[in-house]
């Protein structure tokens, strides 16, 4: 069966994300401003993907700088915006040092160089280096909060414009017109006093913030792009006349032959046609053990090739080839959003008003029952208020875990489809799971042939597979290739009729010919006889068993046995250990079922199952309560992998399982859902982590930031300390969101 990991439409990952945001959040098409058939690079906001452009700049809604939506777009030239933003904060670092040398300096023994220059001179000095500060260095930021004010669309840089155009424009009044201030303002030395140095270090500190988290949030990227860096730049092609070339990776087409030479990455995803090898496949799947490949086995592109020489036929090439469907899967789900979003979001909403009404309380308070000068420790109030409460680190807390998590689970082989799923599957309780192709290899093989009498084993198996002869099922395909490898010429079957979930029929050779399970017998009311009991004891045995008919009477028996995966049993246990009870759904005979079944410890059974029937299992799980998540492969799978609170796909089953899941496991392996249920639980420890961090800075900052604990304690924070508190808390959000990078699954 192809494999394939292709996504959602654009129009539909849209619809998608509007409709996880809920009706509450604003519309994604007025920000939406792609133009139509535009396939270029297209630049999106972290924490709002509704935004998308096809130019960089900041967000209309936040004003964070936008990201490339594609990380096949990126490369390791420096972001522009980092490389201004450094700049900026050097020059002003420069400008700053003086500043802070005349303001501060009398404080720490160095009153000598403002003594000499003189209280004029020096304050003159300080508004003529803060202003290249505030107005040049801080003019990104001054932009984008004036801009805030005009949509109404309030964010942290609105309370930073706030912050530093009150303390820069207050303080150039106070030089350049001193005569208009009251009495009441005026310091001990009847001067106005002027906060020169708190403007120009908010915007050095701001600066330094923005730059450290330009940077850790380009490192949320680096899975992608060491993704992408997996595959090889050229492929060695074999002409017609059996001529090798290197030629460039994208000049290879579908049906291309290529030779691998030991030791070298696979360029595209192919089939061998010549050679015997182990391939290593733990950069795509995340396993460590190397696979054995011969004549007929499909490889993946840039997997590595072990000590043979392989030829192989080139299968998907380009946005085709099953590392590109990854990257795209995995950055798609790197802007989605998780429904913990939606309460980041509203706080989000209310909290810049009510920082700017907590700003001015303060300044009022300050302002009748302050000190003297009151108008001054109420502007320091204010203004501190402001630059500590940004709440950036607020909205980073949720899309920078997302962003690293489904990166991470890339590298190990688990492609999240959304961030809904991600945060779903660590609520999910109740985990049901196909057999063929799930629990086992998928790959059956035929174990015997039952002929009744009047029927020889050869004839029996010649009808049966000469009806499954066009038939893509694994349990189609055991019976054919049994067949090919007794040498049974196989003719065609006319009249063909597939049962959905009891069997098939047709005519061969003029005989009406049927196959299936006892439900198909009971449809066409045929008794099996003594073939009953022989069924049942194969099936005892874990053996999947078919009836023969041919002309209304069973001819014989078939049975074809599928192994159970070596990782199986390990990965139930892990399953169970990590809160799992776990249904096998089937729609083999309940012998069979109980058989393989008990032999790994599964809680509860469901066998003879119709495909229509697991989703109905699922709505009445669902219904008692339960969190349920489905795994399956296969084209009947689709409608409960859809049905279920998250689905899960096997990277190895049909297109259709993996279009209707939340999460595919390349691997196809489920100690695969053990490493996503490990990478849910920690991401959304992290996001609650970063969310504490966010709420803790500023419900701890703005109170004493407002003066809460100078009448007990003295204690009133300066507009620098709060910039530097503000800053510290993105960073610290950004910080722990990285762990993700490196977290054991």
């Amino acid at each position: 069966m192809s494999v394939s990991l292709d996504v959602m439409s654009e129009d539909a990952c849209h619809d998608h994300e509007h409709h996880s945001r809920g009706n509450n959040a604003p519309d994604a098409r007025p920000y939406d401003m792609v133009l139509e058939g535009h396939k270029g690079a297209v630049y999106t906001c972290p924490m709002h993907p509704q935004v998308r452009q096809i130019e960089p700049g900041p967000c209309p809604l936040c004003g964070m700088a936008l990201e490339l939506e594609s990380a096949a777009m990126e490369d390791e030239q420096a972001n522009p915006e980092l490389t201004d933003f450094t700049r900026r904060f050097w020059i002003g670092t420069v400008l700053t040092v003086p500043i802070l040398l005349l303001a501060m300096g009398p404080m720490v023994g160095l009153g000598w160089f403002r003594q000499t220059l003189g209280e004029g001179v020096a304050r003159w000095a300080e508004l003529l280096l803060a202003t290249p500060v505030v107005l040049w260095c801080g003019w990104p930021f001054l932009e984008r909060g004036v801009k805030s004010f005009g949509s109404w669309n309030l964010n942290m840089f609105s309370l930073i414009t706030m912050g530093v155009a009150a303390a820069w424009l207050f303080s150039v009044s106070a030089v350049v017109a001193p005569s208009i201030f009251p009495e009441g303002i005026l310091d001990m030395h009847g001067h106005v006093p002027v906060y020169f140095e708190a403007a120009a270090v908010i915007v050095v500190l701001v600066l330094l913030g923005q730059v450290m988290e330009l940077r850790a949030r380009a490192g949320t990227g680096k899975a992608i792009r060491a993704l992408l860096d997996l595959a090889p730049k050229t492929a060695r092609l074999i002409r017609a006349d059996n001529r090798e070339e290197e030629i460039p990776l994208e000049e290879v087409q579908v049906g291309d032959r290529l030779r691998i030479r030991p030791g070298e990455k696979i360029p595209v995803d192919g089939e061998v046609l010549e050679g015997h090898s182990s391939v290593d496949e733990s950069m795509i799947t995340g396993e460590p053990v190397p696979v054995e490949k011969s004549f007929g086995d499909a490889v993946t592109g840039a997997t590595l090739n072990g000590t043979g020489s392989l030829v192989l036929a080139a299968r998907r090439v380009g946005s085709d080839t099953m590392l590109s469907q990854i990257v795209d899967m995995v950055t798609k789900a790197q802007r989605s959003r998780a429904p913990i979003q939606k309460y980041a979001d509203q706080v989000a909403s209310w909290f810049v008003p009510v920082v700017i009404g907590v700003a001015v309380l303060a300044f009022v308070g300050w302002s009748i029952w302050g000190p003297p000068p009151a108008l001054s420790y109420a502007l320091i109030s204010a203004v501190s208020v402001l630059i500590i409460a940004c709440p950036c680190a607020l909205g980073l807390a949720t899309p920078m875990s997302v962003m690293t998590a489904t990166g991470r689970g890339a590298q190990a082989g688990v492609l999240i489809k959304n961030a809904e799923a991600l945060e779903r599957f660590e609520k999910i309780d109740t985990l049901i799971v196909d057999k063929t192709g799930t629990l086992t290899e998928g790959k059956p093989k035929l174990v015997a042939v039952l002929p009744e009498e009047g029927f020889t084993q050869n004839d029996v198996l010649r009808l049966a597979a000469a009806l499954e002869k066009g038939s893509e099922h694994p349990l189609a395909e055991a019976i054919v290739k049994g067949a090919e490898d007794r040498n049974i010429v196989l003719e065609n079957a006319l009249d063909f009729e597939a049962i959905t979930g009891k069997g098939v029929r047709g005519q061969v050779d003029g005989r009406d010919v049927a196959l299936g399970n006892s439900r198909l017998l009971e449809q066409l009311q045929i008794l099996p006889n003594g073939s009953r009991g022989k069924a049942d004891s194969r099936r005892d045995e874990g053996e999947t068993v078919m009836f023969v008919v041919v002309d209304g009477a069973v001819a014989g028996l078939v049975c074809v046995a599928d192994v159970v995966k070596k990782t199986t049993p390990a990965a139930i246990k892990e399953l169970h250990a990590l809160g799992f009870r776990i249904i096998m759904a089937t729609g083999d005979n309940k012998r069979t079922a109980k058989a393989v079944a008990g032999s790994l410890g599964i809680d509860e059974i469901r066998a003879d199952v119709l495909p229509q029937d697991k989703a109905m299992i699922i709505d009445d799980l669902q219904r008692q309560g339960r969190k349920v998540a489905m795994a399956g492969d296969g084209v009947n799978d689709a409608p409960a992998l859809a049905q279920a609170d998250v689905g899960i796909a096997m990277g190895t089953g049909a297109d259709v399982a993996i279009e209707s899941a939340g999460i595919t496991l390349v691997r196809g392996d489920l100690d695969g859902i053990v490493r996503a249920r490990r990478l849910a639980r920690a991401t959304m420890r992290n996001i609650h982590q970063n969310l504490f961090f966010a709420l803790f800075y500023n419900g701890l900052g703005v109170p004493i930031a407002a003066g809460l604990l100078y009448p007990w304690l003295g204690i009133l924070i300066s507009p620098m300390f709060a910039a530097l508190a503000m800053s510290a808390s993105s960073i610290s959000v950004v910080t722990n969101s990285l762990r993700l990078r490196t977290v054991t699954i």
